[in-house]
């Protein structure tokens, strides 16, 4: 034997990963959606100006629990890459953009704020970039199943943008310039 554990042992580890870290993802972006009142049921949201390439509102929820397990599944292999150069960093980097992932919907929905949301996901395309290179070297596969992740996010990022431009009025971010008079 040439390695330090065998095909067996290897699949036997991402196969524990998984079941750790695919649950853990899909729970926490679950988590995030549901307290923050994320989507069509939003009082917020619902009065909102929709974008022309609005997608049903159905989509976004087997849209997000596919790309978590996917998520969940790219990060188990890397887990599983014991003693591979870079898997640390790449840990770390995937712990990074999965929080500004999640930090995304309560910006958006619970504070409101438009703007600052496209700026939290901007940062999330970098972060993921960053992580899908980290991933790649570590265990290519891992890195390919982030791509339609990628893809999500930066379909996302117009979408913020086009939520903005849509609805410049309703963003917290931008002071108003409505002005509130009473006579008595």
């Amino acid at each position: 034997m040439t390695g330090l554990a065998s095909r067996g042992q290897l699949r036997a580890s991402i196969i524990r990963w998984s079941l750790f870290t695919i649950p853990a993802c899909v729970l926490l972006g679950f988590v995030a959606g549901s307290l923050f009142s994320s989507g069509p049921d939003n009082p917020w949201f619902a009065m909102l100006e929709k974008p022309a390439i609005y997608p049903p509102p159905a989509l976004f929820g087997i849209v997000w629990t596919i790309l978590y397990i996917m998520m969940g599944f790219a990060l188990a292999l890397v887990c599983a890459a014991w003693g591979a150069r870079g898997r640390t960093l790449a840990i770390v980097l995937f712990a990074v953009q999965f929080v500004i992932n999640l930090a995304w919907t309560p910006t958006f929905f619970g504070a409101q704020e438009i703007t600052l949301a496209l700026v939290v996901i901007g940062a999330l395309n970098i972060a993921l970039i960053a992580t899908i290179v980290a991933f790649w070297r570590v265990r290519t596969l891992a890195g390919i199943l982030l791509l339609p992740y990628l893809a999500w996010v930066l379909f996302a990022t117009l979408l913020n943008y086009e939520f903005l431009a849509a609805n410049p009025n309703y963003d917290a971010a931008i002071p108003s310039s409505a002005v509130e008079r009473i006579e008595l």
